[in-house]
């Protein structure tokens, strides 16, 4: 098991922070609090929150994939690749999760046979994927999508809730059980814990990373899937600064960057804080440049409140 961390005062922070964001978003635009408008907002962060998920994974097992946005990217544009050949909506969601899957295999097997560190691995397949994507799209736009296609990502069960918006709870719930109440979650934090005792009470740490980057892309590929449905279209800048946003949601939700600590919870709430914060700024006209300087921000502060709060506590607060 897991050992006792701070995960659980920094995700009652988060908690905190959060009503504090619905509160005064509230008062700052009358339309923010609007059910349709709420609604609609689960938009602009499901897919990224999808991809946040196998993140924390990686996170917690001492890795990380740089490329994630590249991945999605190169699967959307192979989708319109095959939506212009005349392939149907079946066919066209198994080219974008195949597609990813494979990306993503494929950077777990460079990281594991050459022993080369994950952030290095994927800084380089991010341009890679980028590249090709480049290459196979050029400056032209793919549309030739059928028309059941679009249910994926906009269409609402019951006439209010999203379809995308669905698959990222139930994503969550599946994600929240592997990591904390199975054997695979305890060899993940395992292997962020102690890599080396990992292995040596038996985890298969090389096929184990494999297997965690094929996770990865294929929740890369199910967001080309969702957000190529909702745009109806693609282009070659899609999903371009999404491994900011992605990196961020996991370490503002409490997940270690050193490894071996977070939860599924936490990270969940860092994503609606996110993704409510930067709904809140939209409906106030505040430019996306700005939006990324506070998400810039946040990653900082995740990453440097938790050092800080150790360095005082072991100054000021620690037995002599």
């Amino acid at each position: 098991m897991p050992a006792k961390s701070p995960t659980g005062r920094w995700e009652l922070a988060l908690a905190i922070f959060l009503v504090g964001v619905i509160v005064l978003n509230s008062f700052l635009s009358p339309y923010f609090l609007d059910f349709y408008n709420l609604i609609d907002s689960t938009f602009s962060f499901s897919e990224k929150a999808l991809i946040a998920l196998p993140m924390a994974f990686l996170i917690i097992a001492r890795e990380i994939d740089v490329s994630v946005a590249s991945i999605v990217a190169l699967s959307a544009v192979l989708m319109g690749v095959a939506a212009d050949a005349g392939a149907g909506t079946p066919l066209l969601v198994l080219v974008g999760l195949l597609s990813g899957t494979l990306a993503g295999t494929a950077n777990g097997v460079i990281v594991s046979v050459l022993g080369v560190h994950s952030i290095v691995v994927t800084i380089g397949t991010l341009s890679l994927y980028r590249g090709i994507v480049v290459l196979i799209a050029g400056d032209e736009a793919f549309t030739g999508f059928p028309t059941s296609f679009a249910w994926f990502g906009q269409h609402y069960l019951g006439g209010y809730v999203p379809v995308e918006f669905l698959v990222y709870i139930i994503a969550t719930v599946i994600f929240g059980i592997l990591l904390h109440l199975t054997t695979f979650g305890r060899k993940v934090f395992a292997l962020g814990t102690n890599p080396a005792a990992a292995a040596y009470s038996g985890v298969p740490h090389t096929q184990f990373r494999v297997v965690l980057f094929a996770i990865t892309g294929f929740m890369c590929g199910l967001a080309a899937v969702l957000l190529t449905s909702r745009l109806g279209s693609v282009r070659l800048n899609v999903a371009t600064g999404w491994e900011l946003q992605v990196i961020t949601m996991v370490v503002l939700g409490g997940v270690s960057i050193s490894g071996g600590t977070g939860s599924i919870f936490g990270v969940t709430l860092a994503v609606f804080l996110i993704g409510l914060l930067t709904f809140g700024l939209s409906l106030i006209n505040v430019p996306g440049i700005v939006m990324n300087i506070y998400i810039g921000l946040m990653l900082v502060s995740a990453i440097a409140l938790p050092k800080l709060y150790d360095t005082l506590r072991s100054r000021f607060f620690s037995n002599k």
